[in-house]
């Protein structure tokens, strides 16, 4: 089944948690948002592939992708997240995320990382979730060791990567 396929059986709740909430790209505004307005800071751009590039992915591949908005409590969009399947060849799920500067340091991060966990264990609970991070981008790291992640010995490429 295709990460798409699971995810359409997930309820309106699942989409939300007590900080924010995920909607899929879908407007020309949303996709202006995500690959233009949603800057991060200069130290971030060098850790992190932009938003176009999970959402080139989901034109791509869209079984295996869906590009998000992140939102407030006042449904304002406040960053991007990518829910998607780790490799062509594997049935494991990541996502990519990233939280716009003028709203960072505020645990939305931290919060959009647990709701996007919650969508995936509970779309597809058998699956398995793997995540990659440049070995600089501490936060991250730290991050997904605070959700229960442990660092794997393989890598993707040059990055790390932490296993559920």
């Amino acid at each position: 089944m295709s990460l798409r396929s699971d995810l359409k059986k997930l309820s309106p709740e699942d989409w939300r948690n007590e900080r924010i909430k995920l909607r899929p790209l879908l407007t020309e505004d949303n996709l202006i948002y995500a690959a233009c307005d949603c800057q991060l800071t200069e130290e971030q751009q060098e850790r992190v592939n932009p938003a176009w590039f999970s959402i080139e992915r989901a034109y791509l591949f869209p079984e295996a992708n869906l590009p998000c908005l992140i939102e407030n409590e006042q449904s304002e969009p406040i960053g991007f997240l990518n829910l998607c399947q780790w490799s062509a060849e594997s049935d494991t799920s990541s996502w990519s995320c990233f939280i716009g500067r003028r709203h960072q340091k505020k645990g939305c991060g931290k919060a959009a990382a647990q709701l996007a966990l919650h969508i995936l264990k509970t779309a597809a609970p058998e699956k398995p979730i793997k995540l990659a991070t440049e070995a600089q981008n501490l936060p991250a790291q730290s991050l997904y060791v605070s959700l229960g992640f442990q660092k794997l010995p393989e890598m993707d490429g040059d990055d790390l990567v932490f296993a559920l």
